[in-house]
């Protein structure tokens, strides 16, 4: 994983207004011990691979067939799969390696790990229908031992950038929950949030990557936080004015220290503007209706029923029926959308939800972190006060 204190430096340059830097990932040629698996139902195809790649700093694995090759992908750590175009399915009988391909890339687990197939089936439709299959690269046999570890090493430098966003994607969900940790009265609240928001956005229809940027916003909506002095956080009573200046101030924080993720661009409008009102009276942008991006006024529906269907020390838990009310007293204020909080207010009463408002109505003990989590924890810790300086 990536050092946390490093990345957590240049989320506090970017909190600051710095251009973005760290998270570019240094250009290297030292790509250190892959894992490569080797498909393939001919024991000299293989071999011949083996042989072509003996000099390079590999772990070379092999499996004879896709459900082989399955099980390999489950118990190992794989930078590359190299597959033949036929691949024998569980039976032995001969199969297609693109539908192999496709299993890998449909796997949530599997499917950021690069294919190259190799064949010796010549034709422009069978490339298109390999790269189709979500190959990443086709090279047509016989092999060229310099091509094949051309190719290889551009593509295993490609995963290297891949693992490197996604170490630095995990980091900010990883101070995401650190920002919740803080508050030890919000319970599992970004895990209800995520729930909620998807539950709605799928409601009223909305395409799979709206309803993944709705449960990402959930965990990271609050992100800005992290930037918010402790005092201002949990002050009892009302703020001043300077003080409500830095509380606003975690939407636009929260959106800069995301947006060198390229993977999270569909998250910051949630994370900037989900404190807009319908009337244009919210922060940080003033925005008025429509204009406000859909994706912010799901997710704030469903964080003000959480926080209202939520016991705090200072408040008990309101039923959900009493909360779907304040949502529509407050749509008649020119607060929320009104059409949106209709259609929130049929999908809370689903049966399938119904276990969540019961565990948002109860406090929650926060499970106890594991001494790598702790760490992590604490070099996230450091970075807020960073952030704060």
């Amino acid at each position: 994983m990536a050092d946390p204190v490093q990345t957590g430096a240049e989320l506090a340059s970017l909190a600051a207004g710095a251009a973005p830097s760290a998270l570019a990932v240094p250009w290297t040629d030292s790509l250190g011990r892959a894992t490569i698996l080797l498909v393939d139902h001919v024991d000299l195809n293989r071999q011949l691979i083996k042989g072509i790649l003996k000099a390079g700093p590999y772990r070379l694995l092999e499996a004879r067939s896709q459900e082989e090759a399955i099980q390999v992908l489950e118990r190992e750590n794989v930078d590359l799969v190299i597959s033949e175009w036929i691949v024998s399915d569980w039976s032995g009988r001969p199969n297609s390696g693109l539908e192999f391909c496709r299993r890998i890339k449909s796997s949530r687990r599997t499917h950021l790990i690069p294919v190259l197939i190799v064949t010796s089936v010549q034709g422009i439709e069978n490339e298109v229908a390999g790269l189709e299959s979500g190959a990443d690269e086709f090279l047509v046999k016989p092999l060229q031992p310099a091509v094949l570890r051309t190719r290889i090493r551009s593509m295993l430098r490609q995963k290297r950038i891949v693992d490197s966003l996604e170490e630095a994607e995990t980091i900010l969900f990883a101070l995401a929950q650190t920002v919740e940790r803080r508050d030890k009265e919000t319970g599992n609240h970004c895990q209800r949030l995520a729930g909620l928001s998807v539950a709605l956005g799928s409601a009223i229809g909305l395409p799979d990557e709206d309803l993944l940027a709705l449960y990402r916003g959930g965990f990271l909506h609050d992100i800005g936080k992290v930037a918010v002095p402790d005092a201002i956080l949990f002050k009892q009573g009302e703020l001043n004015e300077e003080e409500w200046a830095v509380m606003r101030s975690h939407t636009w924080k929260g959106e800069e220290i995301c947006r060198p993720m390229h993977s999270l661009r569909p998250v910051l409008p949630i994370i900037r503007n989900h404190h807009e009102r319908w009337d244009g009276s919210g922060y940080p942008d003033g925005l008025k209706g429509e204009d406000i991006p859909l994706l912010a006024r799901i997710l704030q529906l469903a964080d003000i029923f959480d926080a209202l269907t939520s016991q705090r020390s200072y408040k008990k838990a309101l039923p959900v029926d009493e909360a779907i009310r304040q949502l529509r007293h407050e749509a008649e204020l020119g607060w929320r959308d009104p059409e949106l909080v209709s259609v929130f207010r049929e999908v809370v009463r689903l049966p399938s939800l119904q276990w969540k408002a019961g565990m948002a109505a109860a406090p929650h003990a926060a499970e106890p972190l594991s001494a790598e989590q702790e760490s992590m924890r604490e070099s996230l810790l450091r970075m807020s006060q960073q952030l704060m300086k």
